[in-house]
């Protein structure tokens, strides 16, 4: 994954550091630049489009406390609504520093469109580490059907194979049980990737659970599905019987008084006689012999 390096901070800590700036006073950045100004958190409003959806509570506790130790290094971008701002891109750190207790925070206000907005708060998300496979894929998905992108488009956009990127989407194949364990650590994306190659949903689950309790690794249970998908029967298309020929399984089941199958079509078949017992064949003996003497 593609990680970026540490932005510049426009004018320098000495911006960072300043008082806050009201709302109706922050400076609108000029074309081209990055103005970084102080913004009351009280005046800021989480993004209710943001993508990410899991914030991990240890990992907003160390970073709050980072916070009170040096303060918010990396400014978080906002847009104005009417008088107050929201939230593109820096959801942790806002939350963080509101656990930290710090009345304001270090701002780019940007005028966005709603799909630039998107994309950003989407690609900052996707960059970080702590994602699991089944947020990333969820996010990618997202990005595309949002942002309007293929998957070339996306790739490139998140600095990615797309060969890569259309496997980690494959995760949002699998049954809903087996996502949640993808969430919940229990299976990595080698193991889910694995899974995906398996139709039925619920040999998938069957799978994932033995996975999960044997602790088979990424290659074993690679190797487990390749010889589970060479053991399934294909399944062939079921075909619809003339009327005639479910009529003649009828008349044999009535006439031999035990289960009769038709298999075949009107030009070639065969017709099958089921006996559970040594009376079931004795009947059906005496029905044929009483229509050989009536030949």
């Amino acid at each position: 994954m593609v990680k970026n390096g540490k932005h510049g901070l426009g004018r320098g800590l000495d911006a960072l550091m300043g008082d806050p700036v009201p709302e109706s006073m922050a400076p609108e950045p000029e074309q081209g630049e990055d103005r970084v100004v102080q913004v009351r958190i009280t005046d800021i409003d989480p993004n209710r489009d943001q993508p990410r959806r899991h914030f991990d509570e240890a990992g907003l506790r160390e970073l709050s406390q980072s916070i009170q130790a040096v303060g918010v290094i990396q400014p978080v971008i906002l847009r104005r609504v009417g008088d107050r701002y929201q939230l593109i891109a820096g959801e942790r750190r806002f939350r963080a520093a509101r656990m930290a207790g710090l009345d304001s925070l270090p701002a780019v206000v940007r005028d966005w469109d709603q799909v630039k907005r998107l994309e950003v708060a989407l690609i900052e998300n996707l960059q970080r580490d702590d994602l699991n496979p089944v947020e990333e894929a969820q996010g990618i998905k997202q990005l595309m059907e949002q942002c309007g992108y293929t998957q070339e488009a996306a790739a490139q956009r998140l600095g990615r194979s797309r060969p890569a990127l259309a496997n980690l989407l494959r995760i949002l194949t699998l049954h809903e049980k087996v996502q949640d364990m993808v969430r919940e650590g229990k299976l990595s994306a080698g193991h889910a990737r694995a899974l995906a190659g398996i139709p039925d949903l619920e040999q998938q689950l069957r799978l994932a659970n033995l996975c999960a309790a044997q602790g088979w690794s990424v290659r074993q249970l690679e190797k487990i599905c390749q010889q589970t998908l060479k053991g399934a029967p294909q399944r062939q298309p079921k075909v619809e019987k003339p009327h005639e020929l479910k009529e003649l399984e009828r008349m044999a089941r009535d006439a031999f008084g035990t289960r009769a199958s038709l298999e075949g079509d009107m030009d070639k078949g065969k017709l099958v006689l089921s006996y559970y017992s040594a009376e079931d064949l004795q009947r059906i003996w005496d029905v044929l012999e009483c229509l050989g003497q009536n030949s």
